[in-house]
């Protein structure tokens, strides 16, 4: 099983993490531990309420940039929010970074879920499933190297194709994975249409909510006549050091940032079929850090 990281954008994660230089340090850190991946996430601007008014680098730079200064890891976003970019503009935006990445790039979908950061920004927050499946049925193909011509409600591309093509290294054949977090049954069943991997998210231990979501994917599998086996299973998991008093709003039932109990976790994970975790620390730090790398050193899965 893959561990993967979040790294910390902005000063909620950790101190000074809002900073290039600091994601750059901590991103560098990971990579050397062993962790096998590293992720972003994809936001505007935060407009929550009872909280202060705040906001993180965007995304997509973010991690062009760290396919530059990386050279291991594989590169993920949790999750693009699809509706930010023009679906065709979002695939030849992929075909360059995982140039630069050298084949290690994981491109998550997600169909976007915060209101006010589509109206700040312009963007439509309607029909949001709808536009989705349009923007996949034309990503995935692009990024399979076809020409797509699609003429949907709120899509439209003619003829477009990707040239230069979508590059992978003679050790990595095949295409960009595409990822996609959902768990609704219309984007399920789109995962199942379209995807390579599947996320879940936000646990600890695995628990009762991911074996429905799980069995809701299976459905979705079925039902698009896909073999569910072929759709890698991906967990988001959060390590709270504050997990002992309580935990944080936001992060229910979080692991403590102690190794032993992050390897027993991982080693639960690992048991359900899961490929691949993507670990939300809090915050995120070297202390932190260091914890989920003996973490994963204990975890079964190095034995």
């Amino acid at each position: 099983m893959k561990i993967g990281l979040i790294l910390p954008m902005n000063e909620a994660d950790g101190p000074g993490a809002g900073a290039w230089s600091r994601i750059r340090e901590l991103a560098l850190l990971a990579e050397a531990g062993g962790i096998d991946s590293l992720w972003v996430y994809d936001h505007l601007i935060f407009r929550l309420a009872g909280e202060p008014e705040d906001g993180i680098h965007e995304a997509w730079t973010l991690l062009s940039a760290l396919a530059a200064v990386t050279s291991r890891a594989e590169l993920g976003t949790i999750v693009l929010g699809a509706g930010f970019r023009p679906p065709a503009l979002t695939a030849k935006m992929a075909a360059t970074l995982d140039e630069i990445a050298d084949g290690r790039l994981i491109l998550g979908l997600g169909t976007g879920w915060h209101e006010p950061e589509y109206a700040a920004f312009g963007y439509p927050f309607d029909h949001r499933a709808g536009r989705f499946e349009e923007a996949l049925g034309i990503i995935a193909p692009l990024l399979r190297g076809e020409r797509v011509t699609l003429h949907g409600r709120w899509h439209r591309v003619d003829d477009a194709v990707l040239i230069p093509p979508p590059p992978r290294p003679a050790r990595l054949p095949g295409r960009i994975p595409i990822l996609v977090a959902a768990r609704g049954e219309r984007v399920l069943r789109l995962v199942a249409r379209h995807a390579d991997a599947w996320n879940a998210a936000w646990f600890g231990f695995p628990d009762e909510r991911f074996a429905q979501r799980h069995a809701d994917l299976v459905a979705a599998c079925e039902a698009e006549g896909r073999d569910p086996a072929m759709v890698g299973i991906t967990s988001g998991i959060t390590v709270d050091s504050e997990a002992a008093a309580g935990g944080r709003p936001g992060a229910p039932r979080c692991l403590p940032s102690d190794p032993d109990t992050i390897a027993r976790a991982l080693d639960a994970w690992r048991d359900l079929g899961v490929g691949h975790v993507q670990v939300d620390l809090r915050p995120a730090d070297e202390r932190t850090i260091a914890a989920l790398v003996e973490g994963r050193a204990k975890h079964r899965g190095d034995a």
